[in-house]
């Protein structure tokens, strides 16, 4: 998701993460493929598998959408259990809170809020280290001899006299050990592959083809679906004329469904063209039907008024009033889709008293709750199939299970007669999904003699994503924190500093978008925080280190970066850097960005050099990875992403008219990880919020102001 949002003061507290030294969470019984004609794919234990041919498997709860948490998250049981990287598997968790819920979420099994690795960081390492012991206690018993003269390495436990057995070979009597309550864990001088640059473990299945995607499944007897939704968001059919639908070779069945029209056939093409001869009209009279220009009218009339204040220090409204040296500037920002690779899809196969349901389930726990509830089954004779998925950046996490709901609704139409595969179009997510909300930014400063900032006021008007969502209990007062989270929490030493909001209400459904909130207030902040040392006559990199001299963790990220990209060396008249930090998910990242401009307004993003601080690094190249997949994303929104709507309808409905980053405006990323002892904190989403401000920041040489509306496309006004 990309997250489940508290106010950003109690993300702190509720994203806190164990010490190295401290005790860890309470594990699960461990258990060992060993018995004769066993499985070795059964699942018998909550993490940790080892069967007779020496294979480790560990089960993973959290979905793998691309972010690597497969590798990051078996590396974590690699390293304590002391097995051979070689032999290590994994294998996606059932949908069981009990067993695999998110630490940080409380009973919910769920991924998002980039806490995949921090909230499994010391659940894992225990269930490692207790398996290792496991094994060693069996080969002492085995052996004769006392555990503690025993060794570990490389999947293998090894005595004084280099006798060695494979925990294969072990397996089946270390189950029956007693679990150890609080197994001695490694100390960082003792990793060997956390830390290390190992073979990201999905890399052979997806590049030779073989790695399965909802899109993939076959079921026998399986009907394709595809679902006519409304035009507008709150619109509801009131006819429909299925007659020319149902002449479509393929076609088997057109039904009506809570959410619009569903077409059944025996090909995704069919089921297509099925829907295409639909002729339905909709009842709009409790529908949207506000265009984007009337909703931007609707945030500056709200932008004009007081806000609700969510942080306030000192007194920012009189030392504004008394100052001479001020600066303003109103920001824009649009409706975003989360754009996946791999639109939605979920297969379901519903018997009399079973269903299963494939489908990249990024909210188990959701997904089971709302189908049990449509196929009128216990949950607990549901069983999810959690699949790889081709991205996500929140959308798979609905709070209303949207699609995997639609799936249901219709296996249950034709009282599990076949089994249903859904499948929406990229066109059917990009017009009746959800959307990072749009967000208007107001901000106010005021300078000392020095050029040092000494009032900041930022005002935000925006729509919320927790409102009406099972998840609104998060929100305490009447402002959603994830409205205002990074600007509420800005670092810089101001003494006046003032955050004021408002909650606009639309029809449009919103929903947490790769770093949520972070995404547009780092924008602001960040670009904001250039001019005021630009009317100050401030160096950028200066004036930031100044005022995060109480914040060594945001500091170092920005020094590491800015001597890495050589910030201050001489440029061509047509090259210039810029660059932004930010705090996000408990993870510390600094970028500065070369762009090179061209005669014709074109320009080039040649360069961005990325630092960060995210603890304790699992698997570097993951980190890599996830940094350069951030800062493409973000950079996509900046230069060419947005949504609108006409009258209520999304005007936008594929890659042609809705931008994402092309290849050739791709730059060069260079990621460099601080060495870190704290414990591992998130890499999916913190990656993306300084990307565009450092853009933005370095284009502004060129500019005759700053870039206050997104997206600024790939061409501009010159000064």
């Amino acid at each position: 998701m990309k997250s489940l949002n508290s106010t950003s003061m109690d993300r702190r507290q509720f994203l806190k993460v164990t010490s190295l030294a401290g005790v860890g969470f309470a594990i699960g019984p461990i258990a060992f493929a060993n018995a004769a004609g066993q499985d070795k794919h059964e699942s018998l234990g909550n993490f940790v598998r080892i069967s007779k041919d020496n294979l480790v498997t560990v089960v993973i709860k959290h979905l793998d959408k691309g972010q690597g948490v497969t590798t990051g998250l078996t590396a974590i049981v690699a390293e304590e259990l002391d097995a051979d990287w070689q032999q290590m598997r994994w294998e996606f968790a059932p949908a069981d809170a009990e067993r695999y819920n998110n630490l940080f979420f409380g009973k919910f099994q769920g991924t998002g809020g980039s806490t995949s690795v921090a909230n499994s960081w010391m659940q894992l390492r225990q269930a490692g280290a207790a398996a290792r012991a496991m094994l060693v206690d069996a080969a002492a018993k085995v052996w004769g001899e006392d555990a503690a003269s025993l060794r570990t390495q490389a999947g293998k436990v090894i005595n004084a006299s280099g006798k060695q057995l494979s925990y294969g070979e072990l397996a089946e009597l270390a189950g029956t050990q007693p679990i150890p309550a609080e197994p001695v864990l490694k100390t960082p001088d003792q990793f060997r592959i956390i830390g290390q640059h190992i073979p990201r473990i999905d890399s052979p299945e997806k590049t030779t083809g073989k790695a399965i995607y909802t899109i993939d499944v076959r079921r026998p007897g399986m009907l394709h679906a595809v679902v006519l939704h409304a035009p507008k968001f709150g619109a509801v059919l009131k006819t429909v004329d299925d007659s020319a639908a149902k002449k479509v070779p393929g076609v088997k069945a057109v039904i009506r469904i809570e959410r619009g029209v569903a077409v059944l056939a025996t090909s995704h093409w069919s089921a297509l063209q099925g829907r295409n001869a639909l002729q339905a009209q909709w009842d709009e009279s409790q529908a949207e039907t506000r265009s984007s220009s009337t909703l931007w009218d609707e945030y500056r009339a709200l932008l004009a008024k007081p806000g609700h204040v969510v942080r306030e220090d000192g007194d920012a409204d009189k030392a504004l009033a008394n100052s001479n040296n001020k600066l303003s500037l109103t920001f824009e920002l649009p409706f975003l889709a989360h754009a996946t690779m791999e639109p939605l899809n979920c297969v379901v196969e519903l018997g009399d008293n079973q269903c299963q349901i494939w489908t990249g389930s990024q909210m188990p726990t959701v997904d089971k709750m709302v189908a049990a509830q449509i196929v009128g089954l216990p949950p607990e004779q549901l069983q999810i199939h959690t699949q790889l998925a081709g991205g996500s950046f929140g959308r798979r996490a609905s709070p209303n299970a949207d699609y995997v709901a639609e799936a249901c609704m219709i296996a249950k139409a034709i009282n599990g007669s076949a089994p249903v595969s859904l499948q929406w179009s990229r066109e059917d997510d990009m017009q009746a999904g959800y959307y990072r909300p749009m967000a208007l930014h107001q901000f106010h400063a005021a300078l000392d003699d020095d050029g040092k900032p000494t009032a900041w006021h930022q005002r935000v008007v925006s729509q919320s994503i927790m409102r009406g969502t099972p998840f609104e209990a998060v929100v305490q007062g009447p402002i959603d924190p994830t409205i205002v989270e990074g600007g509420s929490t800005l670092p810089y030493a101001i003494a006046n500093l003032k955050v004021d909001a408002h909650e606009h209400k639309s029809g449009i459904p919103t929903l947490w978008w790769r770093s949520v909130g972070h995404s547009h207030n780092a924008y602001v902040t960040e670009v904001f925080m250039d001019e005021v040392a630009r009317l100050g006559g401030q160096d950028p990199l200066a004036l930031r280190l100044a005022l995060l001299a109480k914040h060594p963790r945001h500091a170092g990220v920005l020094k590491l970066a800015a001597e890495k990209a050589g910030w201050g060396k001489a440029l061509p008249d047509n090259q210039a850097m810029g660059l932004a930090v930010h705090e996000s998910f408990n993870s510390f990242v600094a970028q500065v960005a070369l762009v090179t401009m061209h005669q014709d307004g074109t320009y080039k993003v040649n360069k961005i050099v990325c630092a960060v601080d995210c603890g304790i690094a699992i698997t570097p190249d993951v980190i890599k990875a996830q940094m350069e997949g951030g800062i493409g994303y973000g950079l996509g929104a900046a230069m060419g992403e947005a949504i609108t709507v006409k009258e209520g309808a999304v005007e936008q409905n594929n890659f042609y008219d809705y931008l994402p980053m092309r290849i050739q405006h791709m730059p060069d990323i260079e990621v460099h990880i601080l060495a870190s002892d704290q414990a591992p904190t998130g890499v999916g989403e913190p990656g993306l919020p300084p990307a565009a401000p450092a853009v933005a920041n370095a284009l502004r040489k060129f500019l005759k102001g700053p870039l206050t509306k997104l997206p600024f496309g790939t061409k501009l006004d010159l000064a």
